[in-house]
């Protein structure tokens, strides 16, 4: 792993390119074919150089960028680039919709928009400001010559305007170049908002540092080598991807793979078994989906479960089967975003396979809790993550139904580098979220087990306490576990 002096994306894109220049950084999968392999040298000079260009369109330091766009290598590229200029960068889901899109560009300011032809009709509908730059990520041409070697362009658009604008700057990595600011640990990075964004929207804000010191703090718990292949699943928008799939993967050396068509089961199966990753990062629902509808059905049909004296060889090549069914190589999958179906994880648990879950929000970085493969208990999030504090304070008298005698759950809050700096342009939400002594309020309900392991309950406003005091929310989750239902409402 690169020893980082500064905890800034800025020191991480030079390091990594100079110490690992060679390696394979990034690449697009594509029916069965590897493209767009990108170097880790290629990418340290094309952040730069887009960080140039950035600067060139006539941006300041401190300007928002928007990227819209679909996982691609040239994501990361801009996504540094932006950083590397001075920029504060704000992804946006690729498949916001243009009302949200319009809304979080009007809310962040932003002063340049980074898209791709799949993206393009989104901005036409959203009614972005034509003055304001797109940055086409996916049209990168030679438009020249210069003593006998192409010169790349990038295809650029203002007021309708498309022009290919050359990227001959920071051609070389090692000292920043002159006109590049100097970037400090506690500068703002990026400017995330939820999916779900209306016209009361939040963007969470997250420092150099914030990234940086939670994606180290993953690399202690799970430790990822330069021949790792990591295959990525979630959009990079999201920040559990951007920071798990994407810093870590980057402080390690390994390479990233990402789709280029939708992501379906199909799809995922196929690059799972053409490219046999070693590290995955997911929601739940894919390894859910997997089990259901591949493995339980297989598992309940063989006749060794029929006998209680032979059910654990029926489990045990049912483990095998989820193995190979994802390439036979997978040595860690993370697993965050929400809890875990108990049914779904005792069958992982008893095949030992190389499962991990996690606990955080946007605001924490992602990360609050985590772990490594077999080192939690069952239906734990993990511990705290090295750095950061977590306590519990008491919102109802009731006890929830499940929680165990002689423990007090609570609404879990958080201290650390991994904190937010606050929301954007919000400084009433920015002191709700936090309590009087600097605690940031998650509204997460847990407790924490015997050996301080974490264990989520649910959220706080979502919980409803029958006089029993059983938990409607959990009723809730039985019904959207359910094989015949998509949602439910209680």
């Amino acid at each position: 792993m690169i020893d980082l002096t500064c905890l800034t994306l800025t020191d991480l894109n030079q390091k990594a390119a100079a110490k690992f220049r060679n390696r394979l950084a990034f690449a697009v999968y594509r029916e069965g074919h590897i493209y767009n392999r990108i170097t880790y040298r290629e990418w340290g000079i094309q952040a730069r150089q887009f960080g140039g260009l950035l600067r060139t369109l006539g941006l300041h330091t401190g300007d928002r960028v928007m990227i819209l766009a679909e996982n691609r290598p040239e994501w990361p590229v801009a996504y540094f680039g932006i950083a590397l200029g001075g920029f504060v960068s704000v992804p946006v889901l690729p498949d916001c919709s243009p009302e949200q899109i319009k809304t979080i560009g009007d809310h962040a300011g932003i002063a340049a928009l980074c898209i791709t032809e799949k993206t393009h009709l989104r901005i036409v509908h959203a009614g972005i400001d034509p003055a304001i730059p797109l940055i086409y990520l996916d049209r990168n041409t030679a438009i020249d010559h210069k003593q006998g070697r192409a010169v790349t362009g990038i295809l650029v658009s203002v007021h309708g305007r498309k022009k290919n604008i050359p990227l001959g700057q920071g051609d070389r990595i090692g000292e920043p170049e002159s006109w590049f600011p100097e970037i400090r640990e506690e500068d703002l990075a990026t400017i995330l908002y939820s999916s779900g964004t209306t016209g009361h929207s939040k963007g969470v804000m997250l420092s150099h540092r914030n990234l940086l010191f939670t994606a180290k703090a993953f690399c202690s718990l799970m430790k990822i080598f330069p021949r790792d292949r990591v295959l990525s699943m979630i959009p990079l928008a999201h920040t559990y991807e951007c920071i798990l799939g994407l810093l870590t993967t980057v402080l390690s050396g390994a390479s990233v793979t990402y789709l280029e068509r939708p992501l379906t089961q199909a799809v995922l199966l196929s690059a799972i078994q053409a490219l046999r990753p070693t590290a995955m990062v997911t929601a739940p629902f894919f390894i859910e989906t997997i089990y259901r509808r591949r493995i339980a059905p297989a598992l309940m049909a063989n006749p060794l479960y029929t006998f209680p004296l032979t059910r654990f060889l029926a489990v045990t090549i049912a483990g095998h089967k989820l193995s190979a069914a994802l390439g036979s190589s997978i040595r860690f999958l993370g697993i965050g975003g929400t809890s875990l179906s108990p049914e779904v994880e005792r069958f992982l648990w008893k095949v030992q396979f190389p499962y991990a879950p996690g606990y955080g929000r946007t605001e924490t970085s992602s990360l609050v809790t985590g772990t490594g493969p077999y080192r939690f208990p069952l239906g734990s999030a993990g511990k705290p993550i090295k750095g950061v504090e977590l306590r519990l304070c008491p919102v109802s008298s009731e006890k929830v139904s499940g929680t165990p005698a002689g423990y007090t759950e609570g609404e879990i809050q958080v201290r650390g580098p991994n904190v937010m700096l606050g929301y954007y342009r919000d400084p009433e939400a920015t002191k709700a979220a936090f309590t009087p002594d600097a605690w940031l309020k998650t509204g997460d309900l847990g407790f924490l087990g015997p050996k301080g392991h974490l264990f989520i309950r649910g959220r706080i406003k979502a919980m409803i306490l029958e006089s029993s005091g059983e938990n409607l929310e959990k009723i809730e989750g039985l019904f959207s576990a359910a094989t015949l239902g998509e949602d439910a409402l209680i």
